[in-house]
């Protein structure tokens, strides 16, 4: 059975290659080749994919993302769909599971959800109930810093401390939703939010949301 990362991998190359070079993403001023190009350095040059978390290989990893970027598009897809190479640590089954599931999920909706005629996707159960699993986990690394309380809550009632803190501001929503949230797709993603108004408008306006 496929897992969900593989799954989703093959969807994001499928949105790509659909979407053309030039599309627009959700990914702040990136378009699809730039989304594609980062997705296949962050697999394939650990050297410079430490960038995305450490700020001292920032201008490294912008360099070689750029380099990428400026590869033949249908050869940046190919990469995507075949997966990392033998040597890295997402070539295990284990550690793509882990790593890619919900990075494919976040960045196959960074390319749905940036054209003007996309429609809601059904997740299935199982997957959905795998993303919920990784952000209760994750939920204060994402949330981290954000001005007000943040819980996050299911349809059935669970959730996920994303901040402690006071007033409190609750978002409920599918775990897809609430991981687009979460991930710092607020405009875009279909939720509900309760609590003191002054608290919502600030957490929609907080950059803290997402890595």
């Amino acid at each position: 059975m496929s897992t969900h990362a593989k799954r989703e991998r093959l969807l994001l190359a499928d949105l790509l290659e659909a979407a053309g070079p030039d599309a627009p993403t959700l990914c702040d001023d990136w378009n699809t080749r730039d989304l594609a190009a980062h997705v296949v350095v962050r697999e394939r040059r650990a050297d410079a994919a430490g960038g995305i978390l450490i700020k001292a290989l920032a201008d490294r990893l912008k360099r070689v993302q750029a380099e990428f970027a400026e590869k033949p598009y249908e050869e940046l897809i190919q990469l995507i769909r075949t997966g990392p190479p033998r040597f890295s640590p997402y070539a295990l089954k284990q550690v793509d599971e882990a790593a890619n599931a919900v990075e494919f999920y976040v960045h196959a909706e960074d390319v749905r959800r940036a054209q003007e005629d996309w429609t809601p996707r059904e997740l299935d159960p199982v997957f959905s109930e795998a993303l919920w699993s990784r952000l209760e986990k994750a939920a204060r690394v994402l949330c981290r810093g954000v001005p007000v309380g943040l819980v996050l809550r299911r349809p059935n009632g669970q959730t996920a401390v994303g901040h402690k803190g006071t007033p409190v501001v609750t978002v409920t929503g599918e775990p897809g939703e609430l991981t687009m949230f979460a991930f710092g797709r607020q405009d875009v993603a279909d939720v509900q939010q309760e609590g003191d108004k002054d608290a919502i408008e600030k957490l929609h306006g907080a950059k803290q949301l997402g890595l």
